[in-house]
């Protein structure tokens, strides 16, 4: 018995662990974006996307900032399958979880194409759609919506289990992100459609944060 209860100790351990890299994800991911944001020569937090800042001489860092905050997505999402098995969403929401994850993975190797004037030096305007940035978005797409999706299983996960006020906050979290999704792809280079993704964002990401902290505790 007290191999036993070691060895449960141990997983438990473990699993926290892998969620606690879902607590920390999001705010790594925001705190290098925004940092370059504010620093980088000729970037405009309202008419440029984020991943625009993966081109140029200083690109290698959000490029690098993608692959590790994948990495610790790819680690909550194998934590999130011990913290909501046996039950409701135990399967899915740890593959829409880690496909987001591989998506952020897919960005770094994809960069998106320089447009309206970001690198400094860049034409403004749309300019040249290469093959690299199209697999971008197309990549980056599919991972958003894989996110969308978990937010939803994992709401009905804990409706299932009783908590009506983190199932209502997983929902609402997945729409606004949705939706603020759903306006830069309309209307990229729109200063509202831009300001609105970066608080889908951070919605989203803070959303993360804090439901793995709360599955943590949990364990």
């Amino acid at each position: 018995m007290t191999q036993l209860a070691h060895n449960r100790t141990r997983s438990i351990s473990r699993h926290r662990l892998l969620l606690g890299c879902g607590v920390l994800a999001g705010p790594m991911y925001v705190t290098v974006a925004l940092a370059q944001a504010f620093t980088r020569e000729g970037f405009d937090l309202a008419r440029h996307p984020w991943s625009y800042l993966a081109n140029g001489d200083l690109g290698w860092i959000q490029t690098l900032n993608f692959v590790l905050t994948a990495l610790a997505t790819i680690a909550a999402a194998a934590g999130l399958r011990h913290a909501l098995t046996p039950g409701r969403g135990a399967r899915w929401a740890p593959i829409l979880l880690g496909a987001f994850g591989v998506s952020m993975i897919g960005a770094a190797l994809f960069p998106a194409d320089p447009a309206m004037g970001f690198p400094a030096g860049t034409p403004e305007g749309p300019g040249a759609i290469t093959l690299s940035g199209t697999l971008h978005m197309a990549v980056g797409g599919v991972g958003f919506l894989c996110a969308v999706a978990a937010c939803q299983v994992i709401a009905s996960r804990y409706a299932r289990d009783g908590h009506k006020g983190w199932a209502w906050y997983s929902r609402v979290t997945g729409i606004v992100f949705l939706g603020s999704f759903l306006g830069i792809a309309s209307g990229g280079g729109v200063a509202w459609t831009n300001l609105a993704f970066v608080a889908g964002i951070l919605a989203l990401w803070t959303w993360m944060s804090l439901m793995s902290l709360n599955l943590s505790r949990s364990a």
